[in-house]
């Protein structure tokens, strides 16, 4: 009998761990990936002799990616070293002269929370063992399928729905804890990994700081793109195949049932597809037009997406090694950027940032007695209509200005070596649709069954892994959404059974 045989649409994280499950279990895998290098989003970027993480650089509760790793009979940390980071990240207030550290020792993080904010200590308290318990009764929800409206009403659901905080945004279920503004934000910003706003982010995701209080940040030697190259290796160790520079340019169909693609011109044959390319791009660019109803290109067009990014990748002459590996710095009225940022879809004239400044502990990134510094700047996704072949240099200058004024990088352009800038439009071009680099948004009308099906619901033989599916962005829900997929394909469809 002849194997099953699937084709993996995108390298991305979720496509290669979906892959990598499947060709364990004994699948015909073949992976097509547009780009010459694996990991999508989630890729690494060369700056000359300066490597850098092209997106995500966060990483926390690897304990899931451990667990895909188990399953094919490997450890992951035979193949990526990963270090915890202590402090987990610092933010700056004021303009950069208030810092705080976020650790993960509680005694630590509750005298630093009182001496900058009195009376708040308790609530830090409270918060991390409430968190704890909404946690638990959350995850067996993120962790299945959610492709029938009955889900609503299993046992499962029933018993996280006291927990779900229905009719609260993040910021007021933070409100519950704190009374500082700063200290609200410190638990709220995580709102950005699904690129929200944390006034309208549905008050569930509380456990999206929890996560990181509670399993800690960790930083991968070579930048969390080493996940995406390790998996790539089981995925090719296991058999699979990984044709990279081979866009799909759409799918093979037979009524509503999807039999194949098209790469190169060239006709592929498969029983089943996992599309793991960003989803929305994917519907618009890959599917005929007329096939789809509910997730059509107009229907698209009338949900609602994440928020952009424009980012900098330095490479310095200069180790900063007194400043911490992730900084985040606010605006000064943060309710106000975001709010500019998401609903009014414009850019603000006091923006938020982020800096990673990995060098310090990951001697791989730059040569010797240099550094690669990552500068993320969240902003409006395209629907803006902002005109960035323009804007791209003057905020190059607004971020260098603000990283020289209200940073500890008081002096980084005489340090400057090599520069590259990356924005919406770019991420738009790389295959990310209105360039919402955090996929479609998290309001409660576009989750769990609100969103697309991990099976998907539309086509026949067709099936979601990443940030388009459920749970949703993130690189831990991501390779969730690559875990149900894959055990769905082998209950449904008995591949790789």
């Amino acid at each position: 009998m002849s194997k099953q045989r699937v084709a993996v649409i995108g390298a991305g994280p979720g496509g290669l761990a979906a892959a990598m499950l499947l060709a364990h279990r004994g699948v015909d895998v073949t992976v097509f990936e547009k780009q010459p290098f694996v990991g999508g989003r989630t890729s690494r970027l060369e700056v000359g002799e300066f490597a850098f993480d092209r997106g995500p650089t966060f990483l926390n509760m690897p304990y899931i990616l451990e667990e895909i790793f188990e399953e094919t009979g490997r450890n992951l940390h035979d193949y990526v070293e990963m270090k915890q980071l202590e402090p987990m990240y610092d933010l700056y207030f004021d303009r950069g002269t208030r810092q705080l550290s976020m650790t993960t020792d509680r005694d630590q993080m509750y005298r630093a929370i009182e001496e900058q904010f009195p009376g708040n200590g308790e609530g830090y308290e409270r918060f991390m063992s409430e968190q704890a318990i909404k946690l638990s009764k959350l995850m067996p929800v993120l962790q299945t399928a959610h492709d029938k409206l009955t889900d609503y009403v299993s046992l499962r659901v029933l018993k996280a729905l006291p927990f779900l905080s229905i009719g609260k945004s993040l910021y007021d279920v933070l409100s519950e804890y704190f009374t500082s503004e700063e200290l609200k934000y410190a638990f709220t910003f995580q709102a950005k990994y699904l690129g929200m706003s944390a006034w309208e982010c549905p008050g569930g995701f509380s456990i999206l700081s929890y996560m990181e209080h509670a399993y800690g940040v960790h930083h991968p030697i070579g930048g969390v793109n080493q996940l995406c190259h390790a998996m790539a290796k089981v995925i090719e160790e296991e058999g699979g195949v990984i044709r990279l520079g081979e866009p799909v340019e759409r799918l093979l169909m037979d009524d509503q049932n999807v039999t194949g693609l098209v790469s190169g011109s060239v006709h592929y044959a498969f029983d089943e597809v996992v599309i793991g390319a960003d989803f929305a791009h994917a519907m618009t660019s890959l599917v005929p037009d007329g096939k789809l109803s509910k997730w059509s290109p107009t229907q698209l067009k009338k949900k609602r997406y994440s928020c952009s990014t424009f980012m900098l990748y330095l490479g310095l002459d200069h180790v900063y090694e007194d400043v911490a590996h992730h900084s985040i710095h606010f605006a000064d009225d943060y309710e106000l950027n975001v709010k500019e940022m998401t609903q009014e879809l414009k850019l603000s004239e006091d923006f938020s940032f982020y800096v990673q400044n990995a060098s310090r502990i990951d001697p791989t990134l730059a040569p010797s007695g240099k550094s690669s510094l990552y500068v993320l700047v969240p902003v409006p996704n395209n629907l803006s209509g902002l005109p960035w072949e323009t804007l791209q240099a003057t905020m190059t200058e607004r971020v260098l200005d603000a990283l020289e004024t209200r940073s500890p990088y008081r002096n980084i352009r005489q340090h400057i070596e090599v520069m590259e800038a990356l924005t919406p439009e770019d991420w738009e071009a790389f295959g990310v649709y209105e360039g919402a680099t955090f996929n479609l948004g998290h309001n409660l009308s576009q989750m769990m069954y609100f969103r697309p099906h991990n099976q998907f619901e539309e086509l026949d033989n067709v099936w979601l892994v990443g940030g388009g599916t459920h749970p949703g962005s993130g690189l831990p829900t991501i390779f969730e959404s690559a875990r149900i997929t894959t055990n769905l394909l082998r209950d449904r469809a008995g591949v790789g059974r």
